[in-house]
C-alpha cells in the first residue's frame, strides 16, 4: 500500500480481531490493556541527578500503542492511563499517581502522549507501520509531538529559558529515543507479517 494513499488502512488491532466483528467490548478491552501496558512501561524508570525528568519506557509504549490500535483507540488508551494516574493509581513513573504529577515537571510530556498516540495511530492507518523506514518516521513525529508541550511546560514550571530547558529536558534523552525508535521500527512490521500469515 502506498504511504500517500488516501484510503486509511486498518489498525493492527482491527486486523487481529476482525474489523467487521470488533465490538465495543473488544475496543474497551484493548484500551484498558494498552493503558496497563503504558503503566507497566512507566515503572521502567531511571532517575537522572541533573533533571527532574526520568528515563522511562513510556514513550516507546505510547507510540507503539498508537500505531497498533490506530488514532482513536490509541489516544483513548493514553487518556485512560492519564485518568488512572489522576485518580491516584500508582501508574506514573516510580509508582507515583495523583493530580500533583499532572501539575509537575513531567506534566507536559504526559499530556503530549495523547496527541502523539493519535498522530502515530493516524500515520499507521495510512500504512506507515508496514515497513521500517516509515515506522521510524512516524516515531520521530510522535516523539517531536511529545517534546513540544513537555519542554514548554517544563520551562514554565522551572522558570528557565527554553534554550536552557532543552539541555536537561531533551538532550539527555535523545539517544534513548533513537534506540526505542529502532526497536519500534523492527517490531511493527514484524507484527504485521505475523498477523498477515495467520
Amino acid at each position: 500500500m502506498s504511504v500517500l494513499s488516501m484510503t486509511p488502512s486498518p489498525s493492527l488491532a482491527r486486523v487481529a480481531l476482525g474489523a467487521d466483528k470488533q465490538s465495543l467490548a473488544n475496543s474497551l478491552l484493548l484500551v484498558l490493556a494498552a493503558s496497563v501496558l503504558i503503566a507497566l512501561s512507566a515503572q521502567v524508570a531511571i532517575p537522572l541527578p541533573f533533571t527532574p525528568i526520568p528515563v522511562t519506557g513510556q514513550t516507546f509504549a505510547v507510540l507503539v500503542v498508537g500505531m497498533a490500535l490506530g488514532a482513536r483507540l490509541g489516544a483513548a488508551a493514553v487518556i485512560a492511563y492519564l485518568i488512572e494516574g489522576a485518580s491516584g493509581l500508582p501508574v506514573f513513573a516510580n509508582g507515583t499517581g495523583g493530580m500533583a504529577v499532572l501539575m509537575g515537571p513531567t506534566s507536559g510530556y504526559l499530556l503530549g502522549f495523547v496527541p502523539a498516540a493519535f498522530a502515530t495511530g493516524w500515520l499507521a492507518e495510512q500504512g506507515w507501520d508496514r515497513n521500517p523506514l516509515t515506522t521510524a518516521l512516524a516515531m520521530i513525529i510522535g516523539n517531536a509531538i511529545i517534546y513540544v508541550p513537555g519542554l514548554l511546560v517544563l520551562s514554565a514550571i522551572l522558570s528557565k529559558p527554553l534554550s536552557v530547558t532543552i539541555g536537561f529536558g531533551f538532550l539527555p534523552f535523545y539517544m534513548g529515543d533513537i534506540a526505542k525508535l529502532i526497536l519500534a521500527a523492527a517490531v511493527m512490521p514484524m507484527a504485521w507479517r505475523t498477523i498477515g500469515r495467520k
